[in-house]
């Protein structure tokens, strides 16, 4: 008879072990407890807009591609995907960055600002695209059970890269400021400071410089809708508005879990909701992380989001804009250093609707905006208010144009929805971050010390934040599963 196993939640790494258990053969069934699929990817639309509400960056488009092909299937068998040219912009207080879709341009873009910097960054994307290729093929494939798997003969000759960090390694190679804040940012989506970040993690600039920007016609949801199809083709069943309530235990194993007051019995659980909040529905001598444990580890950001419609096309905009007016380490220490509301936040914009008019309405616009804070922080309407109200006034100065009176409607979320939606610890928007202390096997583990039968995948596991690594992290469970429950 199979074995069955339940799945706490239906986010990216969720669907991804789904996906994987069912064709290993297991009975698999998915409990979500919004009434939509995705978790924290998740979709907004209001009057002819569409909003994805969560991730809305495509990078590596070979982890994508390579998960479908698992299947025997492409992107392309679910959804139209279109390279962004140009990638984004950066908007500084005197001046604009304009990243472009391959290296030629990005070069002479360097060059502009620092004559130069061109070479020097040939040199720092070739490490990069090293890290790249043995990062994604050797170090995130490894399960984080011991510290052997960091140890190859790729790693031990590049062992200082873990030592050294992301910013030492970008202000060795480049003294304008413009151009490390270009080069530290796309380590912001790993979940911490670049000058906690190992060097290592330049892989991040080769997904961005090398691999390029990319978007789903449709949002990033068509992602999620694509895994839905393929788990359920493969016979998965999907339940939404289906909260579990406890993990039950016998005699050490797990043996069944409270969804919406029923029990269901299953041979092995697998959570994909928060690691932290899946540990409070075991008893707590089950649990394998105490609360101080958590407290002590460093989050990745949480942040205030907010979706809004425009009655016009804007201008001076891109699909992806990134606001870096303001003092980039200033920010930084607001969020990891002396947690509080930052007095200048740097911020994020993203306008599909500028690439992919099926976004919003014809002669509209649709706007994702993004301030990251600290976890933990208060979150009030009148704060959201406030905050709103200062990026926006940047934002019409920046880009030399009036939209307040063009906003038709606007939706937020911040620390109070991250809680209530997701169940997130102290309401972080990615996950743990992806410091030293914090990296493969020293994150929170795949399988429980304490319970047998029981499993955990997602950000807060390994590989850590992002989609990429989400739907690694269900591949990797689902192959540790395989390994331990045959």
């Amino acid at each position: 008879m199979r074995k069955t196993i339940s799945i706490i939640g239906s986010g990216f790494s969720s669907l991804s072990a789904s996906c994987y258990l069912a064709k290993a053969g297991y009975k698999v069934s998915i409990y979500e407890k919004n009434d939509t699929v995705g978790g924290r990817a998740r979709q907004l639309v209001k009057d002819g807009f569409t909003f994805d509400i969560g991730p809305s960056w495509y990078w590596m488009p070979d982890i994508f591609e390579k998960f479908f092909n698992d299947f025997g299937k492409s992107t392309k068998d679910y959804y139209q995907l279109d390279k962004l040219s140009p990638a984004y912009k950066i908007f500084f207080s005197d001046e604009v960055i304009t990243i472009g879709d391959h290296m030629d341009q990005i070069c002479k873009e360097f060059e502009r600002i620092e004559s130069g910097s061109s070479k020097p960054l040939r040199k720092f994307i070739s490490q990069a695209q090293d890290h790249y290729n043995i990062a994604i093929n050797k170090v995130v494939l490894k399960p984080g059970i011991s510290p052997l798997e960091l140890v190859s003969k790729e790693t031990i000759t590049r062992v200082d890269r873990f030592f050294k960090t992301i910013s030492s390694e970008v202000r060795k190679k480049f003294k304008n400021p413009k151009l490390i804040s270009t080069l530290e940012f796309p380590v912001l989506f790993l979940g911490a400071k670049p000058s906690q970040t190992p060097s290592f993690y330049s892989f991040m600039n080769f997904a961005d410089f090398g691999l390029g920007t990319w978007h789903p016609k449709g949002g990033m949801y068509e992602i999620v809708k694509a895994m839905k199809t393929l788990a359920e083709s493969l016979g998965v069943k999907i339940y939404t508005n289906s909260n579990v309530e406890k993990i039950n235990i016998s005699q050490g194993k797990v043996s069944s879990i409270k969804v919406n007051s029923k029990t269901i019995d299953s041979d092995i659980i697998l959570s994909g909701a928060d690691y932290h909040h899946s540990e409070t529905l075991l008893d707590p001598n089950y649990r394998q992380y105490t609360a101080t444990y958590w407290n002590k580890r460093t989050f990745a950001p949480s942040s205030l989001l907010f979706y809004v419609g425009f009655n016009k096309k804007l201008k001076n905009i891109e699909h992806h804009n990134l606001f870096f007016d303001t003092d980039f380490e200033t920010h930084a220490e607001d969020i990891y250093d002396n947690p509080k509301w930052p007095k200048k936040p740097l911020f994020y914009v993203n306008f599909p609707s500028v690439t992919d008019n099926s976004m919003a309405p014809d002669g509209c616009e649709t706007g994702f905006f993004l301030i990251p804070i600290a976890p933990g922080l208060e979150d009030t309407s009148e704060l959201r208010q406030q905050y709103f109200d200062i990026i926006i006034n940047r934002f019409e100065h920046l880009t030399n144009q009036d939209i307040k009176k063009h906003i038709l409607f606007k939706e937020s979320f911040c620390v109070n929805d991250f809680i209530s939606e997701y169940n997130s610890y102290k309401g972080n928007a990615y996950g743990m971050a992806n410091t030293l202390k914090q990296t493969a096997f020293l994150r929170p583990k795949l399988k429980s010390k304490k319970v047998d039968g029981l499993y955990f995948t997602g950000q807060l596991t390994v590989p850590g934040p992002g989609v990429p690594p989400s739907l690694i992290s269900g591949k990797l469970v689902a192959n540790l599963i395989n390994k331990n429950e045959v």
